[in-house]
């Protein structure tokens, strides 16, 4: 396993900027995340590593070594397409088996590797069927052991997952980070599902516009959030924006903000509460949970209740914002700052 340092990078297309000065440090044998919205540049970020595109400037280093000008076949690298890219009149082992084939690699050494990661990814009963025989699920395992066989200093994942339905991404989901746990490999994974980047990474690393906007752990990225694009692209449903000041201290005046609070950290309780009122405008049932759309002054806001059929559409609830885990960012710039939540006051607010 390796480290991976890109430095001051820089892409066009075409003229126009993709990426610009972007730096970024993967540790070895994390699992960094690189998650953001289509055109974000996640995917130019992960094929520059990979040498597949050409950049305009910086640098990419794998393993402490500068590898900006080499072929991808030089980088020490395995990747996995979104798409499976199988060869279809091959057999599964042929599949696995057939860049190092082509390498040279002596026999031995090719039923070594393909049997280690054919294990690994329980694909042993598979290895003689075609593609045109397996599961979408099975054969982007098949591509995943193609780039397993690699041993590769450093294994990059471009939207490994998205072909595949809900429950077949889940299964995937606990299989790639129980292969990280027994690889200790270095892995980069780009998706601009939140809920591969959570349960995934080591790190993540939120992009916007060809920059990063944020990059730490998982649960710090989410309950600190950097900015408030940060706050809005993570969680579903996404933290609810109050708009207000800061109360004065010391003489200063009020000064303009936004108040963030998770959906998990707003509670309702039954009209006559000691809390400010609101009125329920939608439920969406979720099995075990609630999510408890609010009207409250003309500020839409969420709440993720435990189910128990009690809130009803067009009923006056009292509503309660755990201040203590709630965030508070700039009016103008959109970034988070250190201030106390419990000094906010709310003025007229849109979402």
């Amino acid at each position: 396993m390796s480290s991976v340092d890109v430095r001051q990078l820089a892409v066009r297309m075409g003229g126009t900027p993709v990426i610009e000065g972007l730096d970024l440090s993967v540790h070895e044998g994390e699992f960094l995340v690189l998650l953001g919205p289509s055109g974000c540049g996640k995917s130019t970020l992960l094929h520059s590593i990979a040498g597949l595109i050409d950049v305009d400037a910086g640098s990419v280093h794998i393993g402490g070594r500068d590898v900006t000008q080499e072929d991808p076949k030089d980088r020490a690298i395995g990747m996995v397409f979104q798409s499976y890219a199988l060869y279809p009149t091959m057999s599964v082992e042929r599949n696995m088996s057939f860049g190092l084939r082509v390498a040279g690699t002596p026999k031995a050494e090719v039923a070594r590797r393909v049997a280690r990661a054919a294990k690994m990814l329980q694909l042993e009963p598979l290895l003689a069927r075609k593609p045109a025989q397996l599961s979408g699920g099975q054969r982007q395992r098949v591509a995943i052991g193609r780039a397993l066989v690699r041993e590769a200093e450093v294994f990059l994942f471009d939207e490994p997952l998205s072909n595949l339905d809900a429950k077949l991404r889940a299964e995937l989901r606990r299989e790639l980070k129980a292969l990280h746990q027994e690889l200790g490999a270095t892995m980069i994974y780009v998706t601009h599902d939140q809920v591969e980047a959570m349960t995934l990474a080591t790190r993540v690393a939120v992009m916007r516009g060809g920059r990063i906007q944020q990059v730490g752990p998982p649960a710090e990225v989410y309950a600190k959030p950097a900015n408030t694009f940060v706050a809005g692209f993570l969680g579903a449903p996404t933290m609810n924006f109050v708009e207000g000041l800061l109360v004065a201290r010391a003489g200063l005046p009020a000064a303009p903000a936004v108040l963030g609070v998770r959906p998990e950290h707003v509670r309702v309780h039954a009209h006559g509460s000691d809390f400010p009122s609101a009125q329920v405008a939608l439920v969406e049932p979720l099995g075990a949970t609630d999510i408890v759309w609010l009207d409250m002054q003309g500020q839409r806001l969420a709440a993720s209740m435990p189910a128990n059929g009690a809130w009803v559409p067009g009923t006056i609830v009292g509503v309660e914002m755990d201040l203590s885990r709630a965030c508070v960012f700039d009016s103008k710039s959109g970034e988070r700052i250190e201030a106390d939540a419990a000094a906010f006051r709310h003025c007229t607010a849109t979402a």
